[in-house]
């Protein structure tokens, strides 16, 4: 790695400007006084540190920017007093198993939610993460190995996704939901309107508000019904002013203005799972079923977003949404995520009517939201190979769950408290799942987060909550060692803590101090 001027001569330089250089009249922590050796001058020098061997190795694994910074950490603490000179190599090669190329950290996520939007969502299945690994270098995702021509793009994980849902005549997948949704009104209606109850206008995380979605590209949003009830005779007031369009009509591209007089205004009808909150009583909406047969009268093609994730119907959800139902119904394209209840990675899924999806193939926007290779390989193996962690999560049975929770409380000094756990990641709203943690301190929650490995609670009722429904059970040890790491950080710093109180009081009661 080239060195610059401070870095080739070290920091033992006296008197010379720029960075590292340390100078006679140098002020600060680890000063010497005058006539004294200054100890930041046995610093060992920057090259030397790069060439250990431990640190070469770990420049070709992690990049040389990332090791080049941890060895400048090391210097600095030392600058500062912190560490002594001679232990600066030490605390290098130490850091080094500390951290990655990547500033994501790996999680126990003890919170009973098992599909947590800030903790990355779905945990792939051990065969997805081997399937990614396999698929990170060259690999066949576009390219036939038989005859040495281009292939169809995701072919296996179409195939997988078929398979999955019979009820489906194709698939297509696109890099995140709200990516197929888009996709699927441009495509379909840009240019005229999509018919939306105002009961399902969702806003999802950060703020983003998918009528505002569906506008960006073209599509005029026309808002049916009202916020707590919507009935058929809403869409066909919707739909008097034209006749509709027929099935499969070509729409104009993204960012298209308003269709001419002569054409129907109305390009499709929405139905949108509120899969991320409930409106409870007096309410009314209109079915798939219904609202297909209303879409097909008037040649239009009826879209269905569930989101959630569920390809069939699942008995510990038994009032979620999809897939397969709500093609059976006669939805013409439904719409889910990869990385909600179906386990996989971030991706929108698309299935329908063979027509229909290969029309969204075809259109230009597919080409910017398209999936990637490892989403592809992803998406197969969860379908393929065994129940996902976020299916096992979900059927976990209560008395199962409270034997784990009893024992690893024993050997954690707790208590056993009832927890219901939740779906979250916008599936499931509102629907508890019954369950058992783990009370601890409340203090011990930040120290767990901040921990190595981080474990997130949650804090109720004063107590620190554990909650082993997504802690797989051969982590059990590792959650054991972190409450007891993060116990021990706790009495250090009370340690530390007492002396300096007393000093404190004593000063305070000593007026000739």
């Amino acid at each position: 790695m080239p060195q610059s001027p401070s870095d080739a001569e070290g920091t033992t330089t006296p008197g010379r400007g720029g960075h590292g250089a340390i100078g006679h009249d140098a002020k600060g922590p680890g000063t010497a006084g005058p006539g004294a050796e200054d100890p930041r001058r046995r610093i060992p020098r920057t090259d030397r540190l790069l060439a250990l061997p431990e640190v070469v190795a770990a420049s070709g694994a992690m990049g040389e920017r990332v090791v080049h910074d941890l060895v400048r950490a090391a210097q600095d603490r030392a600058r500062r007093g912190e560490i002594a000179p001679e232990d600066v190599a030490a605390a290098v090669l130490a850091s080094l198993g500390e951290h990655s190329a990547s500033s994501l950290r790996p999680v126990l996520n003890a919170t009973g939610v098992i599909v947590h939007t800030n903790l990355g969502r779905a945990p792939l299945s051990a065969a997805a993460r081997q399937a990614v690994q396999d698929a990170a270098g060259y690999t066949d995702v576009e390219f036939d190995l038989a005859t040495g021509a281009r292939s169809r793009r995701g072919a296996g994980a179409r195939a997988a996704l078929l398979a999955a849902c019979p009820a489906a005549e194709d698939a297509l997948v696109v890099n995140n939901g709200a990516a197929a949704l888009l996709l699927a009104t441009t495509a379909l209606a840009a240019g005229r309107e999509v018919l939306w109850s105002r009961g399902e206008l969702v806003e999802i995380g950060a703020g983003f508000r998918l009528a505002e979605l569906v506008a960006s590209a073209g599509a005029r949003v026309r808002e049916v019904g009202t916020t707590n009830r919507t009935h058929a005779s809403d869409y066909r007031e919707a739909l008097s002013a034209g006749a509709g369009g027929e099935q499969g009509a070509a729409a104009p591209g993204p960012g298209a203005q308003p269709a001419p007089a002569d054409e129907p205004s109305v390009g499709a009808i929405l139905k949108v799972h509120t899969s991320n909150y409930r409106i409870e009583g007096f309410t009314s909406e209109v079915g798939i079923a219904e609202l297909a047969a209303l879409a097909h009268e008037h040649g239009l093609p009826l879209i269905a977003d569930l989101g959630s994730g569920l390809l069939r119907p699942e008995t510990a959800l038994p009032d979620e949404p999809d897939a397969a139902s709500a093609l059976a119904a006669g939805a013409d394209v439904v719409i889910t995520s990869g990385d909600k209840l179906l386990g996989g990675p971030q991706a929108g899924i698309l299935l329908g009517r063979r027509e229909v999806i290969a029309r969204l193939a075809r259109h230009p926007l597919a080409r910017a939201v398209r999936a990637d290779k490892l989403a592809l390989a992803a998406i197969e193996a969860t379908l393929a190979g065994p129940v996902p962690p976020v299916l096992a999560a979900l059927r976990t049975d209560p008395d199962t769950l409270r034997e784990r929770t009893d024992a690893l409380a024993a050997r954690l000094g707790g208590r056993t408290v009832a927890h219901d756990g939740r779906v979250g990641g916008g599936g499931g709203a509102e629907v508890p799942l019954p369950g058992w943690a783990i009370a601890l301190e409340e203090e011990l929650a930040a120290e767990l987060r901040t921990g190595d490995p981080a474990v997130v609670g949650t804090v109720q009722g004063s107590a620190c909550l554990l909650d082993l429904r997504c802690v797989p059970a051969e982590h059990e040890d590792t959650l054991v060692g972190a409450v007891a790491a993060a116990r021990e950080r706790l009495r250090d710093r009370d340690n530390r803590r007492r002396p300096e109180d007393a000093s404190a009081r004593t000063s305070a009661q000593d007026p000739a101090r």
